[in-house]
């Protein structure tokens, strides 16, 4: 079977790799000059390629369309992802929440294998754009390249999202799907950092907090909770659990974030912290005492929304103020004005509406012989290494059916 795959990134590489591997002729067609540009970037450069859980944890990370990825998934789990890499000379290691990485820390690593692994497997790379699908009586017949027309019997679109452009994920295969007869679902930047009314987080701008237990609210409803890390920056709010959070993001509601920073401690237990603190040092102004409970650059903030003088000695702090540091300690909030653009996002919402592909092959169901696999589909996870995963189980899907 001569199979052409449109995109030279995760979901391409593991498809190709493993397509070649059941005995097919394979081509990858990548506009840019490296393949795997984006996978360079993934995971701070350092390439969190799955999560090691088994598959209801792996269906319970995808906040919307999990059910599409049932067969992929089933397939290919996490630990097929690991054993391939270690088999063709990745070593791996786990780390908190379960995330994988190379024990390297380089996502060069992983680029450079799958550009190994291709040349084994002879597949040949072609640097052109796909600027148009040869459709005739709804078959996909081949690709209008930039340089040149490529005939193929089967044709895998993996081009990608809308995030990250600078890296080639310009939604190129968005205007090719449409082309043939594909919906696109609304698309949006996800795991992306977000912007906040309240302008504090620019005078915090910088600091990492760590152990801080983050929730997103719409109205009473609480979205998303989880424990982790943060920081914040001179637009808003950035780190892993912003990112997570970002998924979980309406369209339209007005939300909110609201930090923990002492998630270990019962509001009772904190009260009873600063009873001690206070009386320690009674004749110390109340800054020195926010000190000890948040960073330095955090105090004129927290004193803030307290409405407290930093000049304020501890002695004279009322049982109510004593109070209202103990909830803003409890419940720093801030309203989210919206997220950061497209370019911003590590993945994109949206894309191929999964109705209109065949959840066990990955094939169009409006066009034979047309596939798609990866973040161009209408799927997303949140991160830990859940949205490289549906790259490479979509991949392997396409691969099988070919």
């Amino acid at each position: 079977m001569n199979v052409l795959i449109i995109g030279g990134g995760a979901a391409g590489c593991y498809c190709a790799v493993h397509a070649a591997a059941f005995g097919h002729h394979v081509r990858i067609l990548e506009k840019n000059s490296h393949i795997g540009r984006k996978l360079r970037i993934t995971g701070k450069g350092r390439c969190n390629l799955t999560n090691d859980c088994d598959k209801e944890t792996l269906m319970n990370h995808i906040p919307r369309n999990s059910k599409f990825l049932y067969s992929a998934f089933s397939v290919c789990q996490p630990k097929d992802v690991m054993q391939y890499f270690e088999n063709v000379g990745v070593a791996l290691k786990v780390e908190r929440g379960n995330r994988v990485f190379p024990v390297s820390d380089q996502a060069a690593e992983i680029v450079e294998t799958f550009s190994e692994q291709l040349k084994l497997q002879n597949v040949k790379i072609i640097q052109d754009k796909a600027c148009s699908l040869l459709i005739e009586n709804h078959i996909c017949k081949g690709v209008q390249g930039e340089k040149a027309f490529y005939s193929a019997d089967k044709i895998l679109l993996a081009s990608g999202g809308a995030t990250y452009p600078a890296t080639g994920s310009t939604g190129d295969g968005y205007a090719l799907a449409q082309q043939a007869g594909h919906s696109i679902t609304k698309l949006s930047p996800s795991l992306v950092p977000l912007e906040t009314l309240e302008r504090d987080c620019a005078e915090m701008m910088g600091i990492s907090l760590k152990n801080v237990r983050l929730s997103l609210h719409a109205g009473k409803k609480i979205l998303f909770e989880e424990l982790g890390e943060m920081l914040f920056t001179h637009f808003g709010v950035s780190g892993p659990l912003v990112l997570s959070a970002s998924a979980h993001l309406p369209e339209q509601e007005q939300c909110s974030i609201h930090i923990d920073l002492k998630p270990a401690l019962t509001p009772e237990q904190l009260d009873l912290r600063l009873k001690r603190e206070i009386s320690a040092i009674p004749n110390q102004q109340v800054s020195h005492l926010c000190r000890k409970l948040v960073p330095a650059n955090m105090v004129p903030s927290l004193l803030g929304r307290c409405g407290l003088s930093p000049y304020l000695k501890n002695h004279s702090l009322t049982k109510s103020q004593r109070m209202r540091i103990g909830k803003e300690l409890k419940d720093f909030s801030f309203t989210i004005k919206g997220k950061r653009p497209m370019a911003e996002g590590i993945i994109t919402r949206g894309g191929v509406s999964c109705q209109e592909v065949n959840p066990k092959t990955m094939e169009s169901r409006l066009c034979s012989h047309l596939y798609f696999a990866g973040e161009i589909l209408d799927v997303d996870g949140y991160t830990g290494g859940f949205n490289l995963q549906i790259a490479f189980s979509t991949g392997y899907l396409a691969a099988m059916n070919f």
